[in-house]
This record gives structure tokens, sequence and C-alpha cells, in this order.
């Protein structure tokens, strides 16, 4: 046995692993890239079934079932008398009744698109109405189709059962939050929280849904008490009321005390329209009487009136998709907002617009300049005969205002408007413009009988259109 000096001379000795045996640094590297390949090989396999859920369900915006409304033939059942709103935020709630949705179907050949919504580059949806003879469940033909490709390709999804909107009845809108739940409105109110295999309609206790937009988990929806008959389903609204709800619940609540019972009180005896915008850090409702209000986009509080939008400026009556017809709002980010005021018509019918831009949340404005020649800072015209219908706002900054002869953009950063050239414009211009990403857009025509959704991948510099049903 040695003595202890010769084994602390041993252990403080340096020592020389044994090598591994030929090939095994090969071998555990083999190893290593199946490990990977396989892995990479379950993360695609969950991404196509994401992806295929994706397809065969469309995302819709879970709004709040204020109280049963079963609409099994699609027209709503009798209602009780309009309450007036609670300004304490108080859930007004009641069941809801699912109400079967159409089967998933091809896009019927006529259908024409009135409302779209994305919630990404490739994925989003419209809703319109269809006539097709076998296509609809019941005499109602409210359609709903899907693209994920941008608009290459549409797929027929199952719709609510129910028509155009008809006064106080029917649907002619739609937003999407996720590949989940969703909700189709105006002036009725119709929610899916399964991708659209079932829909159920929302009670809403006489009140009309006149617009209604999503973000960060939440829906906004603007309550209204309006008497207007046929497709005006907007018109003659006397009061607006802000509710909100969690998705994927159903509990719809009035926001606060300060945006309940909104309406016009400069016109007496007169009828107003409102609409909300939203973006990732908050919200703001354009009132009837042209005050601004803005607020948390969590739900977290009531949202508070910030100021009255440049003077001279009129909120002004409700045009057929709800959204005002003489003060169009948007928003590029949190607090940069972009406003189009439709000045009256002058003699030969020219409708001057009025652009202004706000970089603190609507506390100050000013004209957005330079712009074409005008009798006044600001005043644009888009041309002169051309109605603005729609305005949105990219995150870059870029404007496009929709009107009722074409398009035109305002490129972030650019110093004069352009005039979008079309190819194959639609006749009666666009009913609505959309940012979805700082290059890609979406417009739908006024006329919805053209059956096509256009699109922008530039920025606005160029659209092209996009046949719904394929025909």
């Amino acid at each position: 046995m040695p003595d202890r000096d010769d084994l602390d001379s041993w252990l403080d000795g340096q020592v020389d692993p044994l090598p591994p045996p030929p090939g095994t640094f090969e071998l555990i590297k083999r190893r290593a890239r199946r490990r990977r390949y396989r892995k990479l090989a379950i993360t695609a396999g969950g991404a196509a079934v994401i992806v295929a859920a994706a397809v065969a369900v469309p995302q819709v915006v879970s709004l709040h079932v204020l109280s049963p409304n079963p609409a099994s033939s699609g027209v709503a059942a009798g209602r009780p008398a309009t309450p007036s709103p609670s300004g304490g935020g108080s859930a007004a709630s009641s069941s809801a009744t699912p109400v079967p949705s159409q089967v998933a179907t091809p896009v019927p050949p006529n259908f024409q698109p009135a409302s779209v919504t994305f919630v990404s580059a490739g994925t989003g949806w419209v809703i319109g109405q269809a006539g097709t003879p076998g296509h609809c469940a019941t005499q109602y033909c409210t359609s709903v189709a899907r693209t994920d490709d941008a608009g290459k390709t549409w797929t027929g999804v199952p719709a609510p059962v129910t028509g155009p909107p008809d006064g106080a009845a029917g649907v002619g809108q739609i937003r999407f939050l996720n590949t989940e739940d969703g909700w189709a409105f105006g002036p009725e109110l119709f929610a899916t929280h399964d991708g659209g295999r079932v829909w159920t309609q929302v009670g809403t206790h006489g009140l009309r849904v006149t617009d209604l937009e999503t973000v960060n988990g939440r829906a906004f929806a603007l309550f209204a008490s309006c008497s207007g008959t046929g497709p005006a389903f907007a018109a003659r609204c006397t009061s607006y009321t802000l509710y909100s709800s969690a998705a994927p619940g159903n509990d719809w609540a009035p926001v606060g005390a300060s945006t309940s019972g909104l309406a016009d009180r400069r016109q007496t005896g007169g009828y107003g329209s409102a609409s909300v915008v939203l973006t990732g850090a908050g919200g703001y409702l354009l009132a009837p009487d042209g005050l601004l209000y803005a607020g948390p986009a969590d739900g977290s509080a009531p949202w508070r009136a910030v100021a009255p939008i440049p003077s001279g400026c009129a909120v002004g009556p409700a045009q057929a998709n709800g959204q005002p017809a003489g003060a169009l709002l948007a928003a590029a980010h949190a607090h940069a907002l972009v406003l189009a005021c439709a000045l009256p018509p002058v003699p030969g019918g020219a409708q001057k617009k009025l652009i202004f831009a706000s970089a603190d949340g609507g506390a100050s404005w000013h004209p957005i300049e330079p712009v074409t020649a005008g009798p006044a800072p600001g005043a644009f015209v888009a041309p002169a005969l051309a109605a603005a219908t729609s305005l949105a706002a990219s995150p870059a900054g870029t404007v496009v205002l929709g009107t009722n002869q074409g398009i035109d953009v305002l490129p972030a950063g650019a110093l004069s408007w352009q005039r979008v050239v079309l190819a194959g414009a639609p006749a009666g211009g666009f009913s609505f413009v959309g940012m979805t990403t700082d290059e890609q857009g979406v417009a739908v025509p006024a006329d919805t009988a053209a059956g096509t959704v256009w699109f922008t991948f530039d920025g606005g510099r160029d659209w092209q259109a996009s046949s719904v049903s394929g025909s």
C-alpha cells in the first residue's frame, strides 16, 4: 500500500482522460440531428393543425348577450322596450339562444360582399347577401366567406341565419378578433365562440348595434336607440351608449356614465351618428355632438371626454353602414389620429374635405399640409364631386381616404395626396377602406353587386380586385 506522500503526489498530478471509442462524436451528432428533425416535424404538424382549424373556423369578435332572442327563422322575436342604459357599468345579463348556422358551402356565384375584416395579412372574412337557389338554409341568404391567402381564394363558411339590414332586423357588418370569437352586427347582433360553427343571437333589448371593433381580447360596440327603416338601420338615432365585453365571454356592460345616452345636443330634434376606433393601447369614441372620448382598451376604466373635434366639423347623419357621413376618424397608433371632415356641398355639388391630424390623442388638431388647392388651409378636394365615405391610417402613418368615386392616398412622409388610378374601378366608389399592415389594405365597393373586395400590397399606391365568388 502506498504511503500518504505518494498518494498525495498522485492525486495532485495532471490527469489525462482516456479518449472515447472511435466514432463516438459522429454518433452523438447524428442522434442530435434526428432529435432536431423530430422536433421540427412535431412543430410543423402542430402548425398544420392550427392552420387547418383556422381555415374551417371564421373568427369573430365575442360580444355580450344582453337577453335571449331566439331567431331560428332569422327574424327577431318581440323585444322589451329600450331600457335606460346604466351608467354604473352593471352588466345587462341574460341567457342566449344558439341559432343553427348554415352549413359551409362554396361561395355562391352572386355573393355580394358588404363588410370585411382581417386578423392577419392572409386571413379575413366578408359578409354579404346571396340568393343562389339551394344555397340558403332558409329564405334568408346572409352569407360569409373566408380567405387565408389575402384574397387569392375564398371559401364559403357558416353564417347567421338572418337577412340584410332592415330596420331593426338583419345584419350587414362583421368583425373578427381571433379564430374563435367573432360578431355579425348592424342592427342585430350575432356572436360565435367556436369559430362560426354555431352563431348565437345576442339580445339587445331593442337597441341597434351601429358599430363594433375589437382589440386585445375585448370588443367595444355602440348600442343605439334608432327608428330608421329599411336598409337605413342606423338612421334617426337619438342616443348611443358604449358597451364592452371581454372575449370569449358574453358579459356586455356599459363602459361608463360618461359614454351613456350620447346625443347631438347641438340640434333640437336632430339625429346624429357615432363611431369607435381602437388601438392596442386605447380607444376613441366620436360622439354625435362632436365630442371625442378616450379610454383604455382593456376595460379597466370608464372613457372620458377629451375635447371637441375642430370647429366647423360636424359628425352628421349615418351612412348606410352606420359610419358618420360628416366626420371620419382613424388612428395610426395610440395617440396619432386622423380626422376627415366633409363640408356641406357648394354650388355645383363639390364637397371639400378638411383633413386634420392629432399627435396627442385628440387634445389638439392641425390641418395636414400641404394639400391640393383649396379655399383654406387643410382643404382637400378629392376630387371636387367626390363624397368621403371611409378613412384609414396605417401604423406607419399612410392615410387612405375612400370616396364615392375612388381612393385617395397620402403616403407616410409625403407632402401631397395621390389620386389612385384603378383599373375597372367599381361604380359608386368604396364604402370602406382599411389598412391591415403598413403595406396591405382592403376596400369594399359601395355597390355590393360588384362581388369584389379590393386589396393593396404596396401601401395604397396600387389596388386590385379580388372576386369573392370566383365567378
